[in-house]
């Protein structure tokens, strides 16, 4: 065996020594996130939950039935989809409008207005919050859901128009100069041909917006006001009691009905997701 390591050249063992570390480090990191997602599922199923990762003695859902209740669990979510679901919606049909003419005809202030909107993408929202609470007073729409939802889509739109541009200029404009010349107009090209063409890119878009809404909390806290239309991430601060008391059972089980939708959409989409945009061929002959 000695032998054999002095017969190891020096940069194979520099190698495996940085194999080796690489690897412990990625075995650490991995240990970091499921930690997190241990504690959450053992302790959702524990009658004694509480902060350390244990083995449970007996295995219960009593923490579910508890919380599977209109006030605690279904009515939040409930809000949680229609303010998500219509804050996406509405994300992406403003930032597909928004990409086609950044991507299909140039101008000089193209430029300047991508560059001004990732400004807007590194502004805290804790800075402009007050501002639009103000805005809101004044123009009827604080406490209302469709408020709501067009700040939820304001404040994703910086993002989603870059990625949506990205994916929209991977498209090529043959397709559409074929289509101009049967007669189609700049509107049915984009939704017969490009759109199509763009699914996965649409998908991402999609996905990641929702996901960012879903888990804001600042938000839907400032701009509502009654109880009954709180999201569930407003909700779960229900969990968190006087004096420091949580029942840390209750609010991992709803930590995991909270993250279903999330799981449920990604599932959904996927497939798409990993597809690639299928222009093979397109353009030739």
């Amino acid at each position: 065996m000695a032998v054999q390591l002095a017969r190891t050249p020096p940069r194979s063992r520099r190698r495996s020594t940085r194999r080796l570390a690489a690897d412990a480090g990625l075995l650490v990191l991995a240990a970091a996130f499921a930690l997190p997602l241990a504690w959450v599922v053992l302790s959702a199923l524990d009658p004694d939950a509480g902060l350390r990762v244990q083995l449970p003695d007996g295995l219960t859902l009593d923490n579910f039935d508890a919380v599977l209740k209109p006030d605690i669990t279904f009515t939040p979510l409930l809000n949680s989809l229609v303010l998500c679901g219509g804050g996406t919606l509405l994300t992406v049909v403003c930032s597909t409008l928004a990409a086609y003419p950044l991507s299909r005809f140039r101008s000089r202030l193209n430029r300047p207005f991508l560059l001004t909107i990732l400004f807007a993408t590194s502004l805290p929202i804790t800075a402009i919050m007050v501002p639009v609470y103000a805005l809101f007073v004044q123009v009827n729409l604080i406490d209302t859901v469709q408020g709501t939802i067009f700040f939820f889509a304001a404040s994703q739109l910086p993002f989603a128009i870059w990625l949506m541009k990205n994916f929209m200029d991977g498209v090529p404009k043959e397709l559409e100069e074929a289509a101009w010349t049967d007669g189609a107009s700049s509107l049915q090209s984009l939704l017969r041909i490009v759109l199509p063409l763009m699914g996965p890119g649409v998908a991402v878009v999609t996905v990641f917006s929702f996901v960012m809404m879903w888990g804001n909390f600042f938000v839907p806290f400032m701009l509502l006001l009654t109880p009954d239309q709180m999201p569930a991430s407003v909700s779960i601060n229900d969990f968190f009691g006087n004096r420091g008391t949580v029942v840390y059972g209750q609010l991992a089980a709803f930590s995991i009905i909270y993250s279903t939708p999330v799981i449920l959409l990604y599932v959904l989409v996927a497939r798409r997701l990993g597809g690639g945009f299928a222009l093979g061929g397109a353009v030739k002959g």
